[in-house]
């Protein structure tokens, strides 16, 4: 999810060489080429100096902005994440889908630095239009896990999963959820899931550990650290 700005100018952009000048457009292309290397906090550096390079009051520098937040939650910079979200949020220009991504990253954002009233908050915004996103509620519950609130957890790995019930990613979490809960068989029918949707990846390899030490499970932090994709841009899981 490097949101709208991104998508759109990924399209547009040449993806190995960009303009020597010094724009906006230009600075968004070497912020994309950034963040399909793995160089997050270059590319939201970049996305940071489109912003102050695009006019007062468009709406392509709130995008910029937002997409500069995305980035720094893919580089580990909570803080300078919650700064880049918080003046996209406030700018105005963020419409619909946009806008509820960006409170998504914003919650993300304020998770990793153990706000989790402040996180709970801005999912509770962004249900209000991205409803239909399962991330939102694979997030929404791994947030309650933290909160010791488990009837939300429940029902929220409930709604990601009948959206994406194949998603390994998803399958590991309501693992993590029912174990919470004290239901262990359904932890591991979640687990055993996980690994048969995902044998060698990311998600297989976690459940696989989990059920090796179900005394001890993964914490949540480490599972809503990056959307469920893997990449730190938050596409929704497959």
């Amino acid at each position: 999810m490097i949101l709208v700005l991104a998508a759109a100018l990924s399209a547009s952009l040449p993806a190995s060489a960009c303009p020597t000048v010094l724009t906006a457009e230009a600075q968004a292309c070497r912020a994309i080429v950034a963040s399909k290397s793995g160089e997050f906090a270059k590319a939201a550096q970049a996305f940071e100096s489109a912003a102050e390079l695009s006019p007062a009051g468009d709406p392509a520098r709130d995008r910029a902005l937002a997409a500069a937040g995305n980035m720094w939650i893919a580089a580990g910079q909570a803080g300078k994440a919650a700064l880049a979200l918080d003046k996209a949020l406030a700018g105005g220009g963020l419409r619909a889908e946009q806008h509820g991504l960006a409170l998504l990253d914003r919650a993300r954002a304020a998770e990793s630095q153990n706000d989790l009233k402040t996180a709970r908050s801005k999912v509770s915004e962004a249900a209000k239009t991205i409803a239909e996103d399962p991330y939102l509620w694979f997030f929404s519950a791994a947030l309650a896990i933290r909160e010791d609130d488990i009837p939300t957890a429940k029902a929220a790995i409930n709604r990601a999963l009948a959206m994406a019930p194949d998603s390994p990613e998803i399958l590991f979490e309501a693992g993590h959820v029912a174990q919470a809960a004290g239901e262990e068989a359904a932890a591991r029918d979640y687990w055993q899931k996980t690994m048969t949707a995902d044998p060698n990846g990311a998600s297989g390899k976690a459940a696989r550990a989990a059920l090796a030490m179900t005394a001890a499970p993964l914490t949540v932090t480490n599972a809503v650290a990056i959307r469920p994709d893997g990449d730190g841009e938050g596409g929704k899981p497959e």
